[in-house]
């Protein structure tokens, strides 16, 4: 399966791989497939390491078509979409190797992640083309047209499953990553969480240090508040709320306006990330000074 993280843009993007993100069309199992004469096509199968072979046909729309057995690797993934769409996040989660993380969430706390899923249930279609199964002993191989992250187009996309016990678990993360979910627990989604709010917050803060360099550069010399910048398009306007940053920001200028200190600290200790940061601008050198450190949410001293 193509593991493709997304930039540190929001919770969604660090989590979800390349898999989750498909704009699909009809559900079908089919695989090696050619046309024959009277428009059927042949799909094989791979099971247990042996071949066979099943009959396809084409419906009104041009898409493979075959029946999809319950309790498949395909039926899995079919199912796992159709989860997400229907915004039960906890049943989709508890459908990969990553259930460890939501086996013990309360409802409290799933809906605290509810928002971080929902960009990904908008993404998903009420319908899902799967082009391939293949299974051998307890591992499966899905292919669906998933698009490129990238560019949007359509791509074929292999998606891997393994059987433990009766069921089949899609595979959305490394084996690293299922073993941080496994000795986490329910804490593993929080713990992600932090980490990419506290990469975001040093991200904004490298932004505020460019910011000032662009302002100080058109206006001799002098920095600007953090209401300035974002009017004149320097910095984003959600600079200005933890929403979606999981930080809080603030700026005070000194020395006539010749040095500035931003801080960010987390919106809630301990949720939305640990790491409060400070950064220093005087105009005496190219590069501002960034420090971050544990200050139990509150913001560092200058």
């Amino acid at each position: 399966m193509s593991k493709k993280v997304f930039s540190a843009k929001s919770f969604l993007q660090i989590f979800v791989l390349g898999l989750f993100v498909a704009f699909v069309n009809n559900c079908a199992v089919a695989a090696k497939n050619t046309d024959d004469a009277a428009g059927e096509k042949s799909a094989v199968q791979t099971v247990a390491g042996q071949e066979k072979s099943t009959t396809v046909t084409k419906n009104s729309t041009g898409k493979s078509k075959i029946q999809i057995a319950s309790g498949s690797p395909a039926d899995t993934v079919r199912v796992f979409y159709r989860n997400l769409r229907e915004r039960r996040f906890r049943e989709a989660m508890l459908m990969t190797n990553l259930h460890h993380a939501v086996d013990g969430l309360s409802e409290e706390e799933m809906k605290a992640l509810n928002g971080d899923f929902e960009p990904l249930a908008q993404q998903v279609p009420a319908e899902l083309e799967i082009n391939g199964e293949i299974i051998s002993n307890n591992l499966a191989t899905v292919t669906a047209k998933l698009p490129n992250t990238d560019t949007g187009q359509l791509e074929l996309t292999k998606i891997e499953l393994r059987r433990e016990k009766e069921a089949w678990l899609i595979l959305t993360a490394d084996a690293q990553a299922e073993e941080l979910a496994r000795k986490e627990g329910k804490n593993y989604f929080f713990v992600l969480k932090m980490d990419i709010h506290q990469t975001e917050a040093q991200i904004m803060m490298e932004r505020i240090a460019k910011a000032q360099t662009i302002y100080a550069a058109q206006n001799g010399g002098v920095f600007a508040d953090m209401a300035t910048l974002v009017s004149k398009n320097l910095l984003p306007e959600d600079i200005n709320t933890p929403k979606s940053t999981g930080y809080r920001y603030s700026m005070t200028l000194g020395g006539g306006n010749k040095k500035y200190f931003a801080n960010a600290v987390p919106d809630v200790y301990g949720k939305t990330g640990k790491l409060s940061f400070l950064l220093e601008g005087d105009g005496t050198d190219q590069k501002a000074r960034l420090k971050s450190d544990d200050n139990k949410g509150q913001p560092l001293k200058k």
